[in-house]
Order: structure tokens, then sequence, then C-alpha cells
């Protein structure tokens, strides 16, 4: 990404001075004589930022069966009678789905045999009843259709496979029947479970990849947006199932007979109770809230007139029968992706036996609940885990299996194991003034040894002004040097355990007036065990302290006024500690500001006694890392050898460096690959266009009624949906935390971008 050389910066200088050194080598000091932000690293010894301030809970995911090389694990059953694990894998080196079969004993080995492989995605697997007389499972997976056009929607199936009952128990050769089939292009379902009362439970989604905009949620005529319950073993002629009498629509008009229950979005993941015959199914929210569906006969549970329990688009017409509201549900502050579980009755944990386990894509948590039928009788989280949670299985013993959804060296099969209780007292700082990381809280002054830093390309927060820090205890260095930092190309930075950062927000309570300045909030992002956590702090009104905010978050309302006087209300969101990691992903490494292409700029370290210098400079001198260089150069630093973002509000820069980088700081967090967002964009910095499937890219989700609508239609802001997203708050907007107001120079940037988008790329 090229730099813009209109204004004299510091590291021009550097370069100047440095050819100046080849012209006047008596007049001029070389490069490294050139004085640094920071002189001399001073030790961080005060911070008092250790443990939580929370109970523990009572679980901690732990690696089980680690040979067995599996990076994306996607479901994991056991073959009912053997101690053979099935699972699924997303076998991404040879874009393939695999079918795979493994034994408890085979795999603390590292050994599995691949059954069979599909090109497209699959879903879940369940047995036959009689599984051990006729060998017969079912797949449920999604793909092409070759009887439809190439470019037309996708179908989900459902098929029957049969293993042999003989040793070595092989998949029977073109044993693969289809069982029931329909058309898709997003929230497929295709979860897949026999009740106790031998018919096959089926899962569709709404057909959709957004905010139903084909109205399938509360229609009765089609399979969509169901649980559907079919008989496999007393087909009607001239198909794979027959319906049951006793399905609860059967003989009803303009409703399918194979309805069992209807109005869901997006199930993920369906499990029956092997005592209590209770099917159970986790379903992906829209907006606002997860559920979860103890399932009835004939329920409807709402979609789309509701999200779970909540209005969502009451003015649509809802099915005829009453909605029913979700047995659990989370907030998107707890929860963003909800995975579906199973009923556990092994022996390892006796207080789980009876209890349905599910989690959560997205934040790794862990929840169990217990339901006697009639209502909750216990429900409580049990875990919070580093994973990307794709299913929930049983071993051979019925002890839990979870499948870890998260690539390389760390995805794979996962248990839970009990944490001891902790009785030692819990000193997490309640107030600022408690961290050790203030000099002078009321003054906003930090303790020698936390580094200030600035960045290029900021996360939009409503305007707010932000002051940035890291904290990195001394104790945290080997044999009392330099803490190390590992940077990680263009994602966020690795740091030691027991590093804070630090973000300070302040809003004008005048507008346009720096003196009507009040801090409103700090946050603290705390690294421990390898995983970090959120915190947050409010400022009290005499702007002494600020105390730590409740984990569910708060919403705070600000009293403002314009450049004229008149009063007004500003929406301020304190996050929850869930919602502070819906950001601060997993798939951006969790730091956010502090990388490379972010902090490769200068930064005025005069306020702690420095110079202004370029960060990465500076940091290199201090001891915290060494940068790589560019083959054959022997000069210590040259930040053009490094990636830099450009500041989206500086109109000097280049536009399309300027939009990119607004891209990249406020969207690659989720729109990266393997983010957790399914609209497939790539927004990370240095990505090639032909790869970030944003220009005259069709969009997945809302089109927000606008006609040939594109994700970036080069020359036509008015029909590029992103646009859209940047340029609306409330349902729609983009990002979907951490603001309330509109961001109108991004708004105007994005505007200009797309009309300067030359009219060859537009179809």
């Amino acid at each position: 990404m090229s730099r813009t050389l209109g204004f004299l910066t510091a590291g021009n200088l550097r370069r100047l001075l440095a050819l100046a050194v080849l012209l006047l080598p008596s007049l001029v000091p070389a490069q490294d004589e050139q004085p640094y932000g920071i002189d001399h690293y001073v030790p961080l010894t005060t911070s008092r930022v250790a443990g939580s301030p929370e109970p523990p809970l009572p679980y901690r995911a732990v690696r089980t069966m680690p040979k067995l090389q599996i990076d994306w694990p996607i479901f994991v059953t056991t073959e009912p009678g053997s101690d053979r694990l099935i699972f699924i894998d997303d076998h991404r080196p040879e874009k393939r789905f695999r079918v795979c079969r493994t034994s408890v004993a085979r795999a603390a080995s590292g050994e599995f045999d691949v059954l069979f492989e599909l090109d497209d995605p699959a879903y879940s697997i369940c047995f036959h009843p009689h599984f051990a007389q006729n060998g017969f499972f079912y797949l449920g997976h999604n793909g092409p259709n070759k009887a439809l056009p190439k470019d037309a929607e996708k179908t989900c199936r459902v098929t029957r496979y049969t293993l042999q009952r003989t040793a070595p128990f092989s998949l029977v050769e073109d044993s693969s029947t289809v069982i029931l089939e329909w058309i898709t292009n997003g929230h497929n379902g295709a979860a897949v479970t026999f009740g106790l009362d031998g018919m096959l439970y089926v899962t569709t989604g709404d057909g959709t990849s957004d905010s139903d905009t084909n109205l399938t949620g509360q229609g009765l005529d089609h399979l969509l947006a169901k649980v559907l319950r079919l008989d496999v073993d007393h087909p009607d002629p001239g198909r794979e199932y027959s319906v049951p009498a006793d399905n609860p629509f059967v003989g009803q008009s303009g409703i399918r007979p194979e309805t069992w229950a209807y109005g869901l979005r997006n199930p993920w993941r369906m499990t029956t109770d092997p005592k209590t015959g209770h099917i159970w199914v986790g379903q992906n929210g829209q907006d606002l809230w997860e559920q979860v569906y103890l399932i009835h006969k004939g329920d409807n549970y709402g979609w789309s007139v509701y999200e779970g329990s909540h209005p969502f688009y009451l003015e649509r017409k809802a099915g005829p029968h009453p909605h029913v509201k979700p047995t659990f549900e989370h907030s998107h502050a707890e929860s963003r992706s909800l995975t579906g579980g199973v009923v556990y009755y092994g022996s390892k944990f006796p207080e789980l036996q009876g209890a349905y386990i599910y989690g959560d894509y997205s934040t790794g948590k862990i929840w169990a609940g217990k339901h006697d039928g009639k209502k909750v009788v216990w429900h409580r989280e049990i875990a919070d885990t580093t994973m990307q949670i794709t299913s929930f299985g049983l071993d051979p013993h019925g002890e839990l299996l979870i499948t870890n959804h998260i690539g390389k060296d760390d995805g794979g099969f996962y248990t839970l194991e009990p944490i001891e209780p902790d009785s030692s007292p819990r000193n997490f700082p309640r107030k600022l003034s408690d961290s050790g990381l203030f000099a002078d809280v009321a003054k906003h002054q930090m303790q020698p040894g936390a580094i200030p830093y600035s960045v290029n390309s900021p996360l939009w927060s409503d305007g707010a002004h932000k002051s940035r820090f890291f904290a990195i205890p001394h104790d945290a260095g080997k044999d009392g040097k330099t803490p190390k930092i590992t940077p990680s190309g263009n994602r966020g930075w690795v740091f030691p355990n027991g590093t804070v950062l630090v973000k300070s927000f302040a809003v004008d309570m005048t507008e346009g007036d720096p003196a009507s300045r009040r801090w409103i909030e700090t946050r603290f992002l705390y690294r421990e065990q390898n995983e970090w956590v959120g915190y947050s702090y409010r400022w009290n009104d005499e702007q002494t302290d600020a105390t730590l905010v409740d984990k569910a978050g708060l919403d705070h309302v600000i009293p403002v006024s314009d450049a004229t006087g008149a009063k007004a209300e500003r929406q301020w969101r304190f996050p929850s500690r869930t919602e502070c990691m819906v950001c601060h992903s997993r798939a951006a490494n969790y730091v956010l500001g502090l990388s490379t292409p972010q902090m490769n700029r200068d930064h005025d370290y005069s306020n702690i006694g420095g110079v202004v210098d370029n960060q990465l400079r500076t940091l290199e001198h201090l001891g915290f890392f060494k940068l790589k260089r560019k083959p054959g150069k022997d000069v210590p630093f040259d930040e053009a050898d490094h990636p830099r973002l450009a500041n989206p509000y500086d109109a000097s820069e280049p536009i399309t460096d300027r939009a990119l980088s607004y891209l990249h700081a406020n969207c690659a967090q989720c729109h990266v690959e393997a983010g957790g967002g399914n609209s497939q964009m790539v927004l990370s910095f240095g990505t090639a266009s032909e790869k970030q499937n944003i220009i005259n890219a069709d969009p997945l989700h809302d089109r927000f009624g606008i006609a040939n609508a594109k994700l970036v239609a080069p020359g036509a802001p008015d029909r590029s949906i992103l646009l859209q997203r940047i340029a609306r708050r409330g349902r729609g907007q983009m990002p979907q935390l951490a603001t309330a107001l509109i961001d109108e120079s991004a708004v105007a940037l994005f505007k200009e971008w797309i009309r300067s988008l030359p009219e060859e790329t537009a179809k």
C-alpha cells in the first residue's frame, strides 16, 4: 500500500538524514544516532491485574486423542455397539469433506480410516435403531444438484449408507441412497436423529442467508424452516420414506405432512435423549438472540415474525399456530453462533447426568441444562473455552467429546475436566486505582513501563477520543530482560501472559469543545493462561476513578450538548466480556490495534519524556522484538520495509488505501478466512482484490430492497450493500457491535471510493 509523502514526518526526516550521511558524512549523524522515542526500557513492576473477578467455572476443556491429526472436525459420534468413532472432517488441504472412522485405541496413536469423501459440506450422522442388523447410517449434507443449472440454488440431502456387519466393517460399495432432498441457499439444517419411536427426524433451515428474505419461516406448504418426521422403514412406492400417520398436520390442506414442528431459522445440531426421548435442537439466531428448543409435536417457534422470544418482523404473516418460546435463550452479549449438543449420562460427571450440554462456536462457552419434560429445573454456564465448537458427541463409554474446528495445531477432539474449587481470595482490581497501572488515575497518567501507542487506522467508536497503552509485567521476561512480543504478519501481535492492553474513551460533552472532554470508559484486554479476556471500567462523574462493570455489560446515557448548547442524549454501551471477545476474535489473533501495519507510524512520546519516533523502531530498540529486514539491507530499521495502513480520515492519502484500511480496522476481525461470518468476504489488509469477494459480488444477506444490488457496485454507491451497512444503525448495521452513531466521514469516503472504481470492473 503506497504512502503519501506530501508532509514531513519523523520517518521522512530520518530518510533525508540518511541521504545526507552519504553526501555530508562529517555534518550529519548516522541513522543509528537519531534519538529513539523512548531511550531505554523501564520495567513494569506494579501491575496487580491477575486472575478474574468471577468465581471459576466448574470445568475446563482439555485435548483428548491429541495424536489424531484432525484440524477442522465438524461432527463426531459413536458407532452403536462398538468402540469405534465416526466423524466428519472438513479436510481443507484437499478441499474435501471426509467421513472417517477410528477406534479409541487407534485414535490414541493417530490412526483413522477414510470411509468416503464428498466435494461438498457434510454436517450430521445418525444410525438406524437396528444398525446392528442392517448397518444403515444416515448423512445430512449439502451441495449442487446436477439436475439444476450450474448457478442454481444448492440442494440439501439425507443419504443412507450401509456398513458391513462383519469385520472389517467396510462401507458397502454403491450403497448410497438419497432419502430426502430439498432446495436451499443457506441455513441448511440437515441435522438427523432417530427418535425412540423409530422415526427419522430431520431439520431444515429457512433456505436463505439472512433475514428470511423468501418468507419461508412461517410457511407450511414446503419443507423449509422445519423439523420433519419420516418413516424410513415403510417407504411409499417411488420414494424412500412415508409420512407417519400421527404426524400433527397429516391431511391438512396447504401443509406438508412431513412437518413435525416449524418456524426455525438455522438449526445447527439435533439430538435425542436416549432415556426420555426428548428431542433437542440448537439454533443460530439473527441479530440479537441464540436459541435452544425442546421440540414438541406441532410447535411453531416463530421465525421470522420472532427471533426466539423477541419480536423481529411483526408485520409478517404468522403461521396459524401459537408462538412457542425457546427452552434456553442467549443474547449476543454472551453467545454468537450456538452449537446444539447432547444429553449426558456418563459416569465422570455425576452432577451433569441427564443434562443437555451445548455451546457456542464464536465464544467457546459451554452450558448445561436439565428439563423434567414440563419445565427447566437447572441451567448454568459450565465452561468458557477458546474453542470453535462445531459439535458435541459421546464416546463409546458415554463420555463427552467436543469437536474444535479451529485449524492447525489446536483443532481436534476435546473433553471436559473438573476445576478444583478456588478458595483463595479474588483480588482482581475493581477500580482503576487498584490496578497498579496508573501513577495518577485522575490525570490519566500511567506508571513508568506502560507504553503508549497509536494506530494508523482507528476503529470507529462513535467519534470518541482514545488513549492507548500496553503494559507487560517485567516478570514476563526471561532472566530480567525485556519481555518479548512476537509480531504475526498483518494480524495481532502475540504478547506474553500477564499483558494488559489499556484503552480509554473520552467524549466532548459539548460538541466541538475539547475543554468539555470527559473520560467515559477504560477497557482492559488481559492475557492469562494463554487466553484473552476483556474488562470495562466506568468513570465516575468526578473523573477521579473508574469502577469495574459487571460481566453482562451496561447501557448508559450520556447527557451532551451540540455546538449551540441544545441538550441531547448519547447512547453508550459498556460491552459485556463476551462482546469484547466477539471483536477481539480468534480469527484476528485477539489483538487488533497492535499489529505491524497499524503500528508502523510515528508516535509522539513527549508526554513520557521521549521524542517523536516510528513505533516499530522504538519498540525494537527497547528489545520487545527484532523485525525482519529485506535481504541485503544493513540499516537498522526502515519503515518502508514493513506494511502500513493508511489513515482513512486523511484526504491526502490514496483513496483506495484509505477505504481498504478502514475495512481492515473495522471489519476484518470477522470478515477473514475462518472468521465466523458467512458473507464470504475477506477484508484483511493485503488481500488481493480478486480474493476479497466484494467487487460485483452478490450479497448473501439482506439486499435492503435494492434492485441489482452488489456488495460493491463500481460507480454505483446507491447499489452497494457494503456502503448501506456502514451508513445505517440498527438492523443490518456493520460493525454489529460497539457503535450507535454513523461514521459520516466513512460514508463520504466509501461513496467517493465506489464512484472512483473503473468502469471495466462493472458487469
